[in-house]
């Protein structure tokens, strides 16, 4: 497994979010109120929506074209919605952003 780094904490906007091209597509790497980080792929699993775009509330982010919400920990769609955007690991280390690829 690779890990890439990302930057410092204070790159990702509070309750905002980052997107990192990579190998594996683009990520997108969510900041939430308290400073936690979170990494999904920047794509909704209903129609292909920027997730990086939407809004985050606590460990959740709304997907901005049709309202999805999806959960930032393991990116499951929530009730009564279906589907599932892919997640991966951050580590930060140093004061440094590690996205496990």
């Amino acid at each position: 497994m690779s890990r890439l780094d990302i930057g410092v904490l204070n790159d990702i906007p509070r309750l905002g979010a980052r997107v990192v091209q990579t190998e594996k597509g683009r990520i997108a790497v969510f900041r939430t109120r308290d400073d936690q980080v979170f990494a999904v792929h920047d794509t909704c699993p209903h129609k292909g929506g920027p997730l990086s775009q939407g809004m985050v509330s606590g460990t959740t982010v709304v997907c901005p074209l049709h309202n999805w919400k999806i959960d930032l920990n393991s990116g499951q769609a929530q009730a009564p919605d279906v589907g599932c955007a892919h997640t991966f690991v951050i580590e930060q280390v140093n004061g440094r952003l590690l996205l496990n690829l």
